[in-house]
Order: structure tokens, then C-alpha cells, then sequence
């Protein structure tokens, strides 16, 4: 099946990603711009690097273990590794527009 510049694995991703939710803050951890980087190589390994709003975050220890099985599970994908860093540190300024809209900043 020929799949749509669309549909590309790098989209695939990011729409994976924006299905997993902040729990304390109604919007995608993508958009919230939690997500730092996404790397990928030839073999369909896949390197995310996130962060929390705050390391007291309640899922600290369940979220980026989200972020991996939910893109590990896209096919193309061989293997992903998610490593979280606090620096730089996560400020609202990185939200997306769209973030900013659906929470009454802008």
C-alpha cells in the first residue's frame, strides 16, 4: 500500500504523540511542547526527547513510558527509546498557538 506524503512516518509520530494528553493540562503533550525531538534512523529506530511541566509531575514515571509504547507500536517503527531532560526547562512559551487558543492565553 503506497502511503501519502501525509502519512509519512515522521506524521505518524507526531500524531501518536498528540494523543496522549498532560493530565493536570487539557492538551496533547505535543502541542504543550513537551516533545524536544524526534530522531529517526534507516533501521526505524526512534529517539524522543521530552519533558515534564515540572519533575513533581504525577506521571512522571508513566508518561514517557506511554510515549515509547505508543510509538513503538506504529509500524515502520523498530524500536523507540524515550529519554526525558529538564533542560532547557519546560516554560508555557513552548506551547503551540493551537495549545495556547484551546487554553484561553491568546
Amino acid at each position: 500500500m503506497n502511503q501519502s506524503a501525509a502519512e509519512t512516518l515522521p506524521d505518524r509520530i507526531v500524531a501518536a504523540l498528540r494523543t496522549i494528553h498532560d493530565p493536570e493540562i487539557p492538551v496533547n503533550i505535543y502541542d504543550l511542547g513537551l516533545i524536544y525531538g524526534i530522531e529517526l534512523d534507516p533501521g526505524g529506530k526512534v529517539r524522543i526527547t521530552m519533558t515534564l511541566t515540572s519533575p513533581a509531575c504525577p506521571v512522571a514515571r508513566s508518561l514517557p513510558s506511554e510515549v515509547g509504547q505508543k510509538v513503538s507500536a506504529l509500524a515502520g517503527v523498530a524500536e523507540a527509546t524515550v529519554r526525558v531532560v529538564w533542560d532547557p526547562p519546560w516554560d508555557p512559551e513552548k506551547m503551540s498557538e493551537a495549545a495556547r487558543l484551546q487554553l484561553g492565553l491568546l
